[in-house]
């Protein structure tokens, strides 16, 4: 689980901004809040991040998005960090920019950061928290790694270090090194990290379109409760090689997709969507189609084109609520635009569903950027759980959550509230006039 993320000087994010998913003394929808038993803490399993545009929604995903690759890929040894700092303060440019994580792990919580340039990794850190201490692992700074006494008679682990490049982080370098001391937060970052982009192009996925597979039948299951006119999925073969897909990108599915993976691609310039698995080493394509039912109890065949943009896009998130809810996921899915081409009501029946499926055992998050105020209801979501993303006068963006205001009652009509602008996060249009933020940043008037 993710129990908070920071970053500073990041794209349009100035000083240091922090996402906290561990919960408030809200009593509402408590019995769905996972429990960290000897932490003696809760963690929440949704944020939801609401804000105008470019007020830096999809800029705090793409911060995720860097540090995953960074740690997960890491960087070639002849190219530079591609990092994005803050641009309207000069000053920032020659500043690194700074990642810090605390991830809930096998019940353990880590807490691991790091700064960088686009030249080099200036520090990094890691650090194990117990219910009453605090172990710091390592702390690479001034070209050392600082290791702690248990690890610092291991030389095998300084003989790493010292290969460990400027521009390469020291946890990515161990796992390549085949060290396992701190592979579980390279794990958690490779495969419980799961970011969904609108135009993801290339991603994990399940093998949702297997026939063979217990999770085919789920899913046909879903589909024609959606009233999207889909009665079930298929997939129709056909050779990797005729993919329409670029060179680079199958050659980058040659060299990682793996016996048993899957993973979903989308061409959208056709409008088409392909998984790709390996089997027997060899990897085996098939394209999604769909199957409509008739009145006399036939069906038609689809091809994924002619489907909307909304049911694609339904096809496209299923597979991630259905894992989400699944009792033993250990997920942590960031969806960037949730609500993009979906019906409110749609949008929030996936939200319900997944929020029906969390206890105080769950351990499966969902962090998503989006528009849709139909959502933002006390019936539905906390307050702690609701976030806004605004820009300030220095056009720096700042996150304030919905349970930072003063003497938000639970039955106020918080949507009212946030469009009327009392709760920040909204655009501030000038057409034909002026507008100002009726309210200071902090505080709601009650009698409104």
């Amino acid at each position: 689980m993710l129990v908070s993320f920071s970053l500073e000087n990041w794209m349009s994010f100035r000083g240091e901004v922090t996402l906290s998913m561990v919960a408030s003394r809200e009593r509402r929808h408590g019995d769905r809040v996972p429990r960290l038993g000897k932490y003696r803490a809760r963690v929440l399993p949704l944020a939801v991040i609401y804000g105008g545009n470019a007020s830096g929604k999809s800029n705090f995903f793409k911060a995720l998005s860097f540090a995953k690759a960074l740690v997960v890929e890491g960087t070639r040894p002849d190219s530079l960090i591609p990092v994005e700092p803050f641009r309207l303060d000069a000053k920032a440019a020659g500043q690194p920019s700074c990642f810090r994580f605390e991830l809930l792990v096998d019940e353990i919580i880590y807490e691991y950061s790091f700064a960088v340039t686009r030249q080099a990794v200036l520090e990094e850190k890691l650090v194990a928290i117990t219910s009453t201490s605090e172990k710091l692992l390592y702390h690479r700074r001034d070209g050392k790694p600082n290791f702690d006494d248990s690890l610092a008679r291991d030389q095998f682990l300084h003989f790493a270090f010292k290969g460990t490049q400027d521009k390469q982080l020291f946890l990515t370098n161990s796992v390549s090194q085949k060290i396992d001391n701190f592979r579980p937060v390279y794990d958690w970052f490779k495969d419980t990290l799961v970011l969904h982009a609108p135009d993801s192009r290339f991603e994990p996925f399940e093998p949702f379109f297997d026939e063979d597979d217990p999770l085919y039948s789920t899913m046909n299951e879903m589909l024609p409760l959606l009233d999207i006119g889909i009665a079930h999925l298929g997939g129709e073969e056909l050779p990797f090689e005729n993919l329409p897909l670029p060179g680079p990108l199958k050659t980058r599915l040659l060299e990682d997709v793996k016996e048993g993976m899957a993973v979903c691609l989308r061409n959208e310039s056709i409008r088409e969507r392909f998984v790709v698995t390996r089997k027997n080493g060899e990897l085996i394509a098939r394209k999604l189609v769909t199957y409509h039912p008739n009145a006399d109890g036939t069906e038609t065949r689809f091809e994924l084109r002619q489907e909307s943009d909304g049911s694609r896009r339904v096809i496209d998130l299923l597979p991630v609520f259905l894992e989400l809810s699944a009792q033993a996921s250990k997920k942590v899915y960031v969806i960037d635009e949730l609500d993009r081409s979906l019906h409110t009501l749609l949008t929030r029946r996936l939200l319900e569903a997944y929020l029906a499926s969390c206890s105080t055992e769950s351990r499966s998050q969902l962090l998503l950027t989006t528009h849709d105020v139909q959502l933002m209801s006390q019936q539905v979501l906390r307050c702690d759980e609701i976030w806004v993303a605004e820009k300030g006068s220095t056009g720096a963006s700042n996150l304030i959550s919905f349970s930072e205001y003063q003497d938000v009652r639970y039955d106020k009509d918080i949507r009212k509230s946030y469009l009327q602008g009392r709760m920040g996060g909204i655009p501030l249009i000038h057409l034909g006039g002026t507008m100002s933020n009726p309210c200071s940043p902090r505080k709601v008037r009650e009698d409104d």
